[in-house]
């Protein structure tokens, strides 16, 4: 078992300059850990581009249920587009990337990797698969503790003027609770305690703390990202795209799926996602995580017991004043680029695989595609991607708890 003190001291890789790295290296800061920050070319030129100089400043809302604030100005011990130089002397790295980025950055890590790292993927995504498939395609036997979490600790978004990135994070909210879980699960609990170590967890920690996935499957099955997203983007897609011309005056940057988007019809179509997801984890026995009906019937849905708790409910007839204007603004947001070929696309495969009918999240990877002009079913994350596909359900189980391949 790791020493959590030597593990507070010692300095925290954040690969990751996007909303989510640039938010979660600047809280780690804040909240007393040493911080290399990492992205890679092309990105890094435009992302890192006089970070050492400005740093990053939290502001925002933070609403959470117990009042958990954190803001101000964070520095980096050392900012870099070189993952090998970014983990050098560090316990735990954090890979702060969208699904999309996971290969080229899984690329520069492995080779990288010492024994007793903890690698903490921030959302999951099934990153902790593709990372350990990775791992045994480069023959590394390094010993490290793999593991991802269901969300990130916080809704924040960097601000920008005139299209050019300022050194600000806003803060929408900032999570109560996050369910974490390792591969294999027999490395569950240091990956989990390992948490504690880190400053982005603090609203975690100090509120109701993590829950245990019962796989890192269910922690993908948890990413509540593809039920809410994808639903409320597709169907509300006239609103979206219509803001700022004929609703909303004429901004069309004030637009939220929350506060504009969502209703009861829309929230059957999540609930129904949802219900398919249940029907997959059940029948593979892999978990997910609880929503109660009456949380997808609210307008914050079922992101607001991450930072509010179960009994959050604000009804339809009821504004979600965010103080910022959420998004997605355009047809081709992550929202769907990234949630239907990869959230989406997984569950069929499993459906097909398992023998569940998944016929809504079908629909949203066929809306998708037509929408973007993109073949998702074609262009898809597969399971052979995750390192699973020749898995039956025993050996699969058993890759997941134990780490062995049959």
């Amino acid at each position: 078992m790791f020493n959590l003190e030597e593990l507070k001291q010692s300095p925290v890789a954040v690969l990751g300059g996007g909303a989510v790295g640039k938010t979660v290296a600047a809280d780690c800061v804040l909240g007393g850990n040493r911080v290399h920050i990492c992205d890679i070319e092309p990105f890094a030129q435009k992302s890192l581009a006089g970070l050492e100089k400005t740093g990053i400043t939290l502001t925002g809302n933070s609403k959470n249920k117990y009042g958990f604030r954190r803001f101000g100005k964070a520095h980096f011990d050392l900012v870099t587009n070189d993952v090998a130089e970014a983990v050098k002397d560090c316990k735990i790295v954090i890979v702060a990337v969208p699904s999309i980025a996971h290969a080229a950055f899984f690329d520069r890590l492995v080779p990288c990797l010492e024994d007793g790292m903890i690698i903490h993927i921030i959302p999951d995504n099934y990153g902790s698969l593709k990372l350990r498939k990775r791992m045994r395609e480069l023959s590394c036997t390094k010993k490290v503790i793999v593991g991802g979490w269901s969300s990130a600790p916080y809704g924040t978004r960097v601000e920008t003027e005139g299209g050019v990135m300022t050194s600000d994070c806003w803060l929408v909210y900032r999570a109560i609770t996050l369910r974490g879980a390792a591969l294999p699960t027999k490395d569950q609990q240091e990956f989990l305690e390992s948490s504690k170590a880190l400053g982005c967890f603090d609203s975690v920690t100090q509120g109701d703390g993590y829950t245990s996935g019962n796989t890192v499957m269910d922690i993908g099955f948890s990413n509540v990202n593809p039920v809410l997203h994808c639903p409320g983007t597709l169907l509300g897609v006239g609103v979206m795209e219509n803001w700022g011309r004929i609703f909303g005056g004429n901004d069309k940057y004030t637009y939220s799926i929350y506060s504009h988007a969502y209703c009861e019809s829309i929230a059957e179509v999540q609930y129904a996602f949802y219900q398919e997801e249940v029907a997959l984890a059940e029948k593979m026995g892999v978990g997910i995580q609880y929503f109660p009906k009456k949380n997808f019937l609210s307008r914050t849905s079922i992101l607001g017991p991450e930072y509010m708790g179960d009994d959050c409910i604000v009804p339809f007839d009821e504004q979600w004043p965010t103080g910022y204007g959420t998004g997605p603004f355009t047809i081709k947001n992550r929202y769907i680029t990234e949630d239907v070929p990869v959230g989406c696309h997984i569950y069929h495969e499993l459906g097909k695989k398992y023998g569940v009918p998944t016929p809504v999240i079908d629909s949203m990877i066929t809306l998708g595609s037509v929408m973007t002009g993109q073949d998702y079913y074609k262009s898809g994350l597969t399971l052979d991607d995750l390192g699973i596909g020749e898995l039956d359900g025993e050996q699969l189980l058993t890759y997941l708890n134990e780490g062995i391949l049959a």
